[in-house]
C-alpha cells in the first residue's frame, strides 16, 4: 500500500522536488549581501512589585547577511526583539545575545548586533509622601500684593523606584500666574512631575487659593488710583 501511495502522482512529486532543489541552489549560490536595520526592543514580563529603573535601549542595530533576493523582502517591521523579564529579581540583569529572539528566514544570518547586550536594573516599587510647592509667576497690579497661598492637598504620593524616590523632597505645580490680580481667587493647578522612574500615584491637580490684599506700603496716590479704576 505504501508503494502504491508513493507511485501516485510520482511525476508531479519529482517535478516539485527538482524545483525545490534548483531554488535552494539558486538562493544559496547567490552572492551574499549584508543590510542593517534598526530593530525595536520591547520588555515584557516585569515581575509584580518591581520596576525598570535604568535607561534601557528602545532599539538595537541588527546587521543581517544573506542572498539579495531574501534580504529585499526583509524589513524592520518583520523583526522585533523581546526581552523577557519573567522571573528576574531586584538588581541588574544582563541579557546577552538578544538577537536569539529574532525569527530569521532560512538562508539569513544575523552577523552583528549593537549594542550586543542589554542591562536591565529592576527595583522595588515604593511610595513616598512629599509636600506640594506652588510655583508663581507675575505680580498683582500696583498697590496690591500676595499675602498668602493655600494649597489643597498639602501633600501628594509619589510612587516608583526606590533610588529615585530618595532624591524627591517635593512636587511643584505648574506656574500660577498672578499678573494683573487685584482680588483673591481660587484656581485648580496641574502638578508637574517629570521623572523617568517615578510617577504621581493618584493626585494630578491641586486647588490653590491666592489671597490678594491691598499693599499698605504702596503710595497713597497709587492705591487711590487703583481703587478708583
Amino acid at each position: 500500500m505504501l508503494l502504491r501511495l508513493f507511485r501516485e502522482n510520482l511525476a508531479l512529486k519529482l517535478i516539485s522536488l527538482a524545483f525545490a532543489v534548483v531554488l535552494w541552489f539558486f538562493v544559496m549560490g547567490e552572492r551574499r549581501h549584508e543590510v542593517t536595520h534598526i530593530v525595536p526592543v520591547t520588555y515584557k514580563g516585569v515581575p509584580e512589585g518591581l520596576i525598570i529603573a535604568n535607561q534601557v535601549p528602545g532599539s538595537v542595530e541588527v546587521a543581517v547577511s544573506g542572498p539579495r533576493a531574501l534580504l529585499s523582502h526583509l524589513t524592520a517591521g518583520d523583526m522585533a526583539i523581546a526581552v523577557n523579564l519573567d522571573g528576574a529579581e531586584a538588581g541588574v540583569t544582563s541579557f546577552k545575545r538578544v538577537e536569539e529572539s529574532l525569527s530569521m528566514p532560512a538562508g539569513l544570518v544575523v552577523t552583528r548586533v549593537s549594542p550586543a547586550y542589554v542591562d536591565v536594573k529592576l527595583e522595588r516599587i515604593r511610595d513616598k509622601q512629599v509636600p506640594v510647592r506652588v510655583v508663581v509667576s507675575g505680580e498683582p497690579v500696583a498697590g496690591f500684593r500676595l499675602r498668602r497661598l493655600r494649597v489643597t492637598p498639602t501633600q501628594v504620593t509619589v510612587s516608583g523606584a526606590e533610588s529615585e524616590l530618595k532624591a524627591i523632597s517635593e512636587v511643584v505645580t505648574e506656574g500660577l500666574d498672578l499678573s494683573g490680580a487685584r482680588a483673591s481667587f481660587t484656581q485648580t493647578v496641574q502638578l508637574s512631575h517629570a521623572r523617568p522612574f517615578t510617577t504621581l500615584k493618584e493626585q494630578r491637580t491641586v486647588e490653590v487659593q491666592a489671597q490678594i490684599v491691598a499693599d499698605p506700603m504702596a503710595s497713597p496716590s497709587s492705591s487711590e488710583s487703583q481703587e478708583g479704576m
